[in-house]
């Protein structure tokens, strides 16, 4: 089930880790944005870190492997306000 949300876009430089993984619940993921209203899976705020795709690899379930490695290479929306969730695939 896809819904829509709001997410706040995130700069990561050149060569940053640029996956914002839910810290709480470790099943959401986003790329370059964070959503506005808390994590979609648990409703955490604030409970995101940035990582890159190899290290969620080394520590991350099969299913927030699975969402990292499914996500666009930029799927930053083109400005604030509602886009899908990035982890509803």
């Amino acid at each position: 089930m896809t819904q829509s949300q709001s997410f706040w876009p995130v700069e990561c430089a050149q060569g940053e880790p640029d996956l914002f993984v839910c810290l709480t619940c470790f099943d959401e993921v986003f790329r370059a944005k964070l959503p506005v209203e808390g994590c979609p899976g648990c409703g955490a705020v604030a409970a995101f870190e940035p990582f890159t795709l190899e290290a969620i690899r080394e520590w991350g379930t099969e299913s927030l492997i699975q969402k990292a490695e499914q996500l666009p290479a930029s799927s930053l929306p083109s400005k604030p306000g509602s886009d899908q969730a990035a982890s509803s695939v």
